[in-house]
């Protein structure tokens, strides 16, 4: 089965938060992004591994929200294509293809998901000069996938495959509920973009990759010695096959240290996880157990900026 749509990765996510310079502070001084630019009070931040002239954006807003999801397309005329197709399926945009005044610029499109998300789809962005990390050098090398929550995941899930062209390549069950989707774009890696199964409609966790196992285990400690909370890990899910470890950020978003995600060829097929088997969540047995506290950073606190455009 192969993949087949616009979306060639993941680029950016957009918070927006009361607590700017606690969040300021956190992705640059604690989680080792780099704060690259501010236009009209929006603060973007790259990972130094990575050529996407950001993969965070922070906004100061009265609510807390998750503002803008960015993915990329291969060509200008891949983000007219879809911008077509959009209103041609009957999906409102909050702008037409334009020039984007964002670091990077490009050529982009927005317009609101099922759940009243912003999504963002770009091309032609310019890229900056990354530099390669270095052995035990424990910051992210780049963004790597989101996960949202959805409290009608089938239907976001179908919006995403009819809309944007993702494919889901794995659940995950417990008895007879479905609890997650984990879905591909047209890069092979395992997943750019997930949907859980929750009550209400927030960001369920933003993860950043690091250079190998060893940085990610050195920056999960890095971040303890410094008085941060492990939500959950470390520990290797068998889903992907990539290393986690759960923290939260200023303003509540959980967000995850990753490694060693795994590709998919040309003939992978969708699978499915039972949780009643503990390896399926951490194949190593090294992680705090799954259960309430966990669960409870991952559903994270309603969104309130649905169906709101950001103003940048």
């Amino acid at each position: 089965m192969n993949s087949t749509g616009f979306i060639t990765h993941l680029r950016h996510v957009g918070f927006a938060m009361p607590q700017l310079a606690e969040q300021r502070a956190f992705y640059g001084n604690e989680w080792g992004l780099t704060e690259v630019a501010e236009v009209d009070g929006v603060h973007f931040f790259a990972a130094e591994g990575s050529p996407e002239p950001y993969v965070i954006r922070l906004r100061q807003d009265a609510k807390k929200r998750a503002d803008v999801i960015g993915f990329g397309a291969a060509t200008r005329e891949s983000v007219d294509e879809l911008a077509q197709q959009l209103k041609r399926d009957g999906v409102g945009l909050i702008h037409a293809p334009r020039e984007l005044a964002t670091p990077g610029g490009g050529y982009g499109v927005r317009f609101f998901d099922i759940d009243g998300r912003v999504i963002e789809v770009s091309a032609d962005v310019t890229m900056r000069e990354p530099r390669a990390l270095q052995p035990g050098e424990s910051i992210p090398a780049r963004l790597s996938h989101c996960v949202v929550n959805s409290p009608n995941p089938q239907a976001t899930v179908a919006w995403y495959e009819q809309h944007l062209g993702l494919r889901v390549v794995e659940t995950l069950h417990i008895h007879d509920r479905t609890l997650m989707w984990f879905m591909r774009c047209n890069h092979p890696q395992h997943h750019v973009f997930a949907v859980g199964n929750a009550p209400h409609v927030a960001m369920h966790h933003v993860s950043f990759e690091m250079r190998g196992i060893d940085e990610f285990l050195r920056g999960v400690g890095r971040l303890q010695r410094a008085g941060k909370e492990l939500i959950w890990g470390p520990g290797r899910h068998q889903t992907g096959d990539n290393a986690y470890g759960y923290f939260s950020d200023a303003a509540g978003n959980t967000v995850e240290y990753t490694a060693g995600m795994s590709e998919l060829d040309d003939a992978w097929q969708v699978s499915a996880g039972d949780l009643t088997d503990p390896s399926v969540l951490d194949s190593w047995g090294t992680s705090n157990a799954w259960g309430e506290h966990v669960m409870r950073h991952h559903f994270n606190t309603p969104d309130e900026g649905l169906f709101v455009a950001p103003p940048l």
